[in-house]
């Protein structure tokens, strides 16, 4: 039981759970009124907490104590629809200072000014970091699943590797790099994302190939793992965000937050006409929750809104799923 839950999800989860008994203990709530959670001590939990915290915030430590639940083989005796119910009558009380702004996406020209501040040929830190930005944000990726936590995390049956890549060629003979995650967030059996080559100094295979060359990671290594004195050390998540924000704040810019990066491929996709299935696939989106994010939706359906579409265009759009009001 103790591997069901990632430990990212576990940190969440331990806040939740702290929260909980903390508000069970001020008022000096009995053991055996704290679990099984009764619904009515689960409507006064949650409304306690609205208007304070974000909706997804009371969501998670809920999240965190059914899992605890599960976790010790109590039965967890709350009605879904009621507790769904209430998390959205938590959401409308969110205050405003507690609401997530939503997340402003990557650009092939953010990151052409990005790319602007690297010493790409003499710096095998820079030249992992543009590599490493390119293959998330061209595969659609997460930037967890081509970096690592700390520098000591590093697991071979957990990261990417150089021994995990591939070419790959269709039919026609076009040509794809193909990245085998070994465990990614919602798998642990592991996923494949790729990406092709692209046109001007965005393009992920020449900066790959300029890491490759000027880093050499070793074959059963981190796959973005670049020459520090005389070893490689392993790109790490904050290492990588920071790299990226000073990079911005130098060319004049406010630094993105990371999730950017695969919200701006999904934009950069759609934008270029490709079906929102198609996109959804490859982002390995589980719902259709990226659409929440997109800030472009009318050059998205632009070319479906024509008098006459073209007809790739039209193609395209008797194949495009509906779109749901939200």
């Amino acid at each position: 039981m103790e591997v069901v839950w990632e430990p990212s999800t576990l940190e969440a989860y331990g806040s939740g759970l702290l929260t909980y008994h903390v508000w069970c203990d001020a008022r000096a709530l009995p053991e055996e009124q704290r679990a099984p959670l009764s619904p009515v001590v689960a409507a006064a939990f949650i409304s306690t907490l609205a208007g304070t915290f974000s909706w997804k915030t009371i969501r998670n430590y809920l999240h965190g104590v059914r899992a605890w639940h599960i976790f010790h083989g109590i039965k967890w005796e709350m009605n879904e629809p009621e507790m769904e119910a209430l998390l959205r009558a938590a959401e409308k009380a969110t205050p405003e200072s507690s609401k997530r702004k939503k997340r402003t996406p990557y650009t092939p020209e953010f990151i052409l000014a990005i790319r602007a501040q690297l010493d790409l040929a003499n710096s095998p830190f820079d030249a992992v970091v543009y590599a490493c930005l390119t293959t998330i944000f061209y595969a659609c990726a997460r930037v967890g699943e081509f970096t690592v936590p700390t520098l000591t995390s590093f697991k071979t049956n957990a990261h990417v590797k150089p021994s995990d890549v591939t070419t790959e060629r269709d039919r026609n003979g076009l040509e794809s790099t193909a990245f085998l995650l070994p465990r990614t967030k919602t798998s642990i059996h592991g996923e494949s994302v790729s990406w092709s080559k692209q046109n001007g100094d965005t393009d992920p295979e020449k900066a790959f190939t300029h890491h490759l060359a000027i880093n050499q990671p070793p074959q059963n290594g981190p796959l973005f793992a670049y020459r520090h004195k005389n070893t490689h050390r392993p790109l790490t998540k904050p290492a990588f965000i920071k790299a990226l924000a000073t990079a911005a704040t130098k060319a004049g810019l406010e630094p993105l937050q990371g999730h950017g990066i695969r919200i701006g491929s999904t934009l950069e996709y759609l934008l270029r006409g490709i079906p929102f299935e198609v996109v959804k696939v490859k982002g390995r989106w589980a719902s259709d929750a990226f659409l929440i994010y997109l800030t472009k939706h009318a050059q998205i359906l632009a070319p479906y809104m024509q008098a006459q579409p073209d007809l790739h265009t039209e193609f395209v759009r008797l194949t495009m799923p509906r779109i749901r009001r939200t």
